[in-house]
C-alpha cells in the first residue's frame, strides 16, 4: 500500500476524481443527444494540438484544446449545413484531425514519444500544472450546467421544442461542443485520446440501464464514473497495469453487470 503514499500516485488520484465528475457528466448529454462519436472526434484533433504544441514547445493541452475548440466550432456549422446527415459532420472533423496529426508527427520525429503518452494516457506523469489545469475545467463545467441545467434538459431530450420555446438552440449546441471540448482536453492525459470517448460514453451507457429519470442518471453517470477511475488507478498501481486501459476495462464489466441486473430485474 505504499504506492498511496507516492506524492505522483496521489496526484493521478486527484486528476482522476475530478476528471471522472465532468467526462462522464458531458459524456450523458452527448449520448441523450445521439452525439456519442464526438468525443473520439475531438479527442483526435486535441492529438493534432498536442503535436503541434512540442512542434513549437508551448504547453501541449493548451494547444490541443485550442484545436479541439475550434473543432467543436467546425461540428456545429456541418450540423447547421446537413442538419438531414448530423453523423456527417462528425466524421469529416475526425478525418481532418487524423490526417493533420498525421502531418505534425511525420515534422516532429524527435517528440513522438512524449505525443503516445497523450494517445495512451499518462496519469502518473500528471504535474501541478495539469492538475490546476483539470481543475478549472472541472469547475466551468459544472458551474455552467447548473447555471444552465433547465435549459440543457430541454435541449437534449427536444431540441425541436427548446427552438419553438425560444431557446437559443446555437448558443447551446455551441456550449456544450466547448465544454465536451474542455473535457477531453483535460482527459486525454489521463486515459489517453484513444481511451478517453469509453469514459464519455460507457459511464452513461450504464446509468441509462439503471436509472428511472434523468437526475437519476445524472447521479449515478457520476458515480459510475468515480468508481471505475478511482478503483482502476488503484488496481493499476497494485498490479502495474496501465491505467487508462484497466479504467476502460472496468467500466466495460459494470456496463456488463448492470445490463445483467437490468435482465433480472424484468424477469
Amino acid at each position: 500500500m505504499y504506492i498511496l503514499t507516492a506524492e505522483f500516485f496521489q496526484r493521478a488520484l486527484i486528476g482522476g476524481a475530478l476528471i471522472a465528475i465532468t467526462a462522464p457528466l458531458m459524456g450523458l448529454f452527448l449520448v441523450l443527444r445521439r452525439l456519442a462519436m464526438i468525443g473520439d472526434t475531438l479527442a483526435h484533433v486535441s492529438i493534432a494540438g498536442v503535436a503541434l504544441g512540442f512542434l513549437i514547445n508551448v504547453y501541449p493541452v493548451a494547444v490541443g484544446l485550442v484545436f479541439a475548440i475550434v473543432a467543436s466550432f467546425g461540428i456545429e456549422a456541418l450540423r447547421k449545413t446537413y442538419k438531414t446527415y448530423a453523423e456527417l459532420s462528425i466524421a469529416i472533423i475526425m478525418s481532418g484531425g487524423i490526417a493533420l496529426a498525421s502531418i505534425l508527427f511525420t515534422l516532429g520525429k524527435g517528440f513522438n514519444l512524449n505525443v503516445n503518452s497523450y494517445l495512451f494516457g499518462s496519469i502518473y506523469t500528471l504535474t501541478n500544472t495539469d492538475l490546476t489545469v483539470i481543475a478549472g475545467v472541472t469547475a466551468i463545467v459544472l458551474s455552467i450546467v447548473l447555471i444552465h441545467k433547465k435549459e440543457l434538459f430541454l435541449l437534449t431530450f427536444d431540441e425541436d421544442a427548446a427552438a419553438v420555446s425560444g431557446l437559443p438552440v446555437r448558443y447551446f449546441n455551441i456550449l456544450l461542443s466547448i465544454l465536451t471540448a474542455l473535457v477531453i482536453s483535460a482527459a486525454i492525459k489521463i486515459v489517453g485520446a484513444l481511451l478517453v470517448s469509453a469514459l464519455l460514453t460507457i459511464p452513461a451507457a450504464c446509468s441509462l440501464a439503471l436509472s428511472r429519470s434523468f437526475r437519476q442518471a445524472v447521479f449515478l453517470v457520476v458515480l459510475i464514473g468515480e468508481i471505475a477511475v478511482l478503483a482502476g488507478l488503484w488496481i493499476a498501481g497494485v498490479w502495474n497495469l496501465a491505467p487508462g486501459g484497466t479504467i476502460v476495462l472496468l467500466l466495460i464489466g459494470v456496463l456488463a453487470l448492470a445490463m445483467m441486473s437490468k435482465r433480472m430485474f424484468r424477469v
